[in-house]
């Protein structure tokens, strides 16, 4: 079987990654005792003894350990922010475009999408390569992810009681600073600029929404006069042969529950509009840690393994 070696297994992104690949049964999966984490010469010998290494790790780490890659046989897939806009790494977001997961499965170094990135390019990307939204449109993009998009720190201040402990059930963030996605959406979705991005977290583990609003005015003309139906129909051709994107009309209830698709690698786009049909909302539904991170990691590694066609 293949042999994976996931640099950084302690962390949250790591060890969602290897439950999911030892449940797979696919994959002869490579580990360190908690002291040879730690030790450079035993991280070395086992990214050079693999197939292919995941680098689940903080940006500049990903960076160092590419640097201790010396066996050129290796296939590298990073899960952090280092590589995303990087030349010679392919971008590990299978439906994004057609021909994507033949070139993720052909590559020798994949990175893995950001959660937020996923959602927002899964939006973005159809409507850019159908002609309907100008690479220049203004945009605004919302989003809502669970703590557990922050890694061990946040998640601690969620669930701890200590003085660090955060006591408020949704707040809003990175708005002064660009969020660390924008760059790969900028680049991966085909726009001239960033979109304004407004990010938050709520009050639960993990589940996230990604919103784009749309006035008619926006976009180009479609096939259909009318907006909404336009979008639907552009977004359900570009995903008709996903097995894990859906494409939906509606909400049932009237309320989009954010943890809905929490523990699966499945993305669903809802396109509602308003009674005047003057505007569109359009949302992806997915797990933060699922098609936003693990979930995702797991196909790329099935494909650059030749598991997944």
């Amino acid at each position: 079987m293949t042999r994976i070696f996931i640099d950084g297994e302690a962390g949250t992104t790591g060890m969602k990654l290897a439950e999911r690949v030892r449940a797979s049964g696919r994959f002869e999966l490579v580990t360190l005792t908690e002291a040879e984490r730690k030790q450079t010469e035993a991280r070395r010998a086992a990214l050079d003894a693999c197939d292919i290494a995941v680098l689940c790790l903080p940006d500049e780490a990903a960076r160092e350990a590419v640097a201790l890659v010396s066996n050129p046989q290796v296939k590298l897939l990073d899960a952090s922010v280092a590589h995303r806009v990087s030349p010679g790494w392919c971008y590990g977001f299978p439906e994004m475009t057609a021909g994507q997961r033949q070139r993720i499965a052909g590559a020798m170094r994949v990175t893995n999408p950001g959660c937020f990135a996923t959602g927002a390019l899964a939006l973005l990307r159809p409507l850019v390569d159908a002609g309907l939204l100008a690479a220049d449109t203004p945009l605004v993009l919302h989003g809502v992810s669970g703590y557990s998009g922050g890694g061990r720190q946040l998640i601690a201040a969620f669930e701890g009681d200590g003085p660090d402990a955060i006591r408020s059930n949704h707040y809003l963030y990175s708005l002064e600073q660009p969020h660390k996605h924008l760059p790969e959406i900028v680049l991966h979705s085909g726009l001239a600029s960033a979109p304004v991005f407004i990010p938050s977290v709520g009050r639960y583990r993990q589940g996230m929404l990604v919103s784009l609003v749309l006035h008619a005015g926006l976009l180009r003309a479609g096939p259909h006069g009318d907006v909404p139906d336009t979008l639907l129909s552009t977004y359900r051709q570009h995903y008709s042969a996903s097995e894990d994107i859906a494409v939906r009309a509606t909400v049932p209830g009237g309320r989009l529950d954010p943890e809905a698709l929490n523990d699966t690698n499945r993305m669903e786009i809802f396109v509602l509009a308003d009674p005047g049909r003057r505007h569109v909302t359009a949302i992806a539904r997915l797990d933060n840690l699922g098609k936003g991170s693990s979930g995702a990691a797991l196909v790329n590694l099935e494909l650059m393994a030749r598991l997944r066609v």
